[in-house]
């Protein structure tokens, strides 16, 4: 395989590493544990996280891929596109442009672009169904800018593994830490790294009894969705007043 030097994220929860909590308050996420795996292999391995959670594309692309493309590093991931596609205002020309305008900004920038085909919630998400249309277009366009730059692409939606629940935080929406351990392995194998287990492997999810289901769902919708829907309606993010976790491309640590 390529022997990177550099990796630069970009993205929102998802490449930050939201619900995959450390000790001390921080978040992991699937990113770094890729950038762990390739700084084993290369002395000195650099190493950004611009991701900031609950980013809209057109946010990514204003605050984050002029940033990635100046660092010019060996590689450089981009994800984005989920938090749009569950507005019910969704522009998915907009949408195409600010993706199609982040692709071809960083692949001109950095040795090699990865790009992602989303995890499919429709089977796991009641209601997202209606979401499958949107969903189909972006990975579409995904896959028209993979063939236009030769970019690597991690395909998460033809898993059926990301259905469990057990590879979900409480909130539903973000992975856990199994669940972004499962997309770095996925990500790592798309660059060439040897496998080290199954990424894909079925995961058994927990049995619970339909009274505990129901108080599981009360606590669901008072504790997240609530907030959630809150939220979208003022026009206020997760991410408001948040810095990038690693804004400097330095040496991992």
């Amino acid at each position: 395989m390529t022997a990177y030097t550099s990796l630069v994220a970009l993205g929102d929860s998802f490449t930050e590493g939201m619900s995959d909590d450390l000790p001390d308050g921080a978040v992991r996420g699937w990113a770094d544990l890729v950038a762990a795996r390739l700084a084993e292999r290369t002395p000195g391995f650099r190493y950004a996280n611009l991701a900031v959670r609950g980013k809209l594309v057109r946010q990514i692309v204003a605050e984050q891929v002029d940033p990635a493309a100046a660092m010019r590093p060996d590689l450089v991931t981009f994800a984005g596109g989920m938090n749009d596609v569950l507005r019910p205002g969704c522009d998915m020309d907009a949408i195409t442009r600010n993706v199609t305008h982040a692709a071809d900004t960083l692949a001109a920038a950095a040795g090699r672009l990865v790009l992602f085909r989303v995890i499919d919630p429709t089977r796991r998400m009641r209601g997202s169904a209606r979401l499958l249309p949107r969903i189909t277009r972006l990975l579409d366009l995904v896959d028209d800018l993979a063939a236009r730059h030769d970019a690597i692409v991690v395909d998460l939606f033809s898993s059926r593994v990301f259905d469990s629940p057990a590879l979900w935080a409480e909130d539903r929406i973000h992975l856990n830490a199994e669940g972004h351990r499962r997309v770095a392995e996925a990500t790592a194998q798309a660059l060439g790294l040897p496998a080290t287990f199954d990424w894909a492997a079925p995961v058994p999810a927990p049995v619970l009894a339909w009274r505990a289901r129901a108080r599981a769902d009360v606590r669901w919708a008072r504790v997240h969705l609530g907030p959630w829907i809150g939220r979208r309606l003022t026009g206020r993010s997760s991410g408001d007043g948040r810095s990038p976790k690693r804004p400097d491309l330095v040496p991992f640590a």
